[in-house]
């Protein structure tokens, strides 16, 4: 399975049944007890990104990438905190969800512009570049060339998070592989630590900030790195 091949399950995913799961995964509507499950993982993800970018006190006025945006869930609040941000996605359906919810508050306005566009497609130049719960679509021998590409449009910061590659959760995996239905997502990739970490250093990245985010069914390696 090449990249491309990857690429177009994820936007045809995500532009069909998995634009349905995830947007009520990363709404406020009811879901069962795994979606809210992973809804609370992933929102834990987020507040953690948001903490450590208001920790900096610059956040007003910091050029933003946020690759990968899905339905907003963290640009909306970044550009509510003042950050210039560039949201993107590689699904159509995912973006007009993220721009309908950024302006839902009548003569509200937020500076935050949103692209249909896969991480390759990404271009021009950002302080903060913020790619999360991307890299479990993809295979760890493509992961290389994504960071690289994220890496030479991020100025300063780039932010990943990703699945860890351990036995336990491989095992989990698994487990969950034994029991396929119509609410499957795309193809799981765990990524081992080390590797995501030479691959950010080979492109003049050290890693600043970790975190980890564990609940029952949703598991995320959170990665800060800045410019050597």
């Amino acid at each position: 399975m090449n990249l491309a091949d990857d690429k177009t399950v994820v936007r045809e995913y995500f532009n069909s049944t998995g634009f349905d799961r995830w947007q009520r995964i990363y709404g406020d509507g009811k879901v069962n007890k795994v979606q809210l499950d992973i809804r609370i993982g992933h929102q834990q993800t987020v507040d953690k990104v948001i903490e450590w970018l208001q920790a900096d006190g610059n956040l007003r006025g910091l050029s933003i990438c946020d690759a990968g945006c899905g339905v907003g869930s963290l640009s909306i609040p970044l550009a509510e905190a003042g950050a210039i941000v560039c949201a993107s996605d590689i699904s159509e359906k995912m973006v007009a969800e993220a721009y309908d919810r950024a302006t839902s508050v009548p003569g509200k306005f937020y500076n935050v512009s949103f692209a249909a566009r896969d991480l390759e497609g990404l271009t021009g130049n950002f302080h903060t570049v913020i790619c999360l719960d991307v890299l479990i679509h993809y295979p760890q021998s493509k992961a290389a060339e994504m960071i690289a590409h994220l890496s030479s449009i991020a100025q300063s910061r780039l932010i990943l998070s990703f699945a860890p590659k351990t036995l336990a959760l491989t095992a989990l995996k698994k487990v969950g592989e034994l029991f396929p239905g119509p609410s499957k997502t795309t193809r799981a990739y765990q990524h081992r630590e080390s590797d995501i970490v030479k691959i950010l250093e080979n492109n003049g990245f050290v890693v600043n900030r970790t975190a980890m985010t564990s609940t029952r069914f949703y598991y995320s390696r959170l990665l800060e790195a800045v410019r050597k």
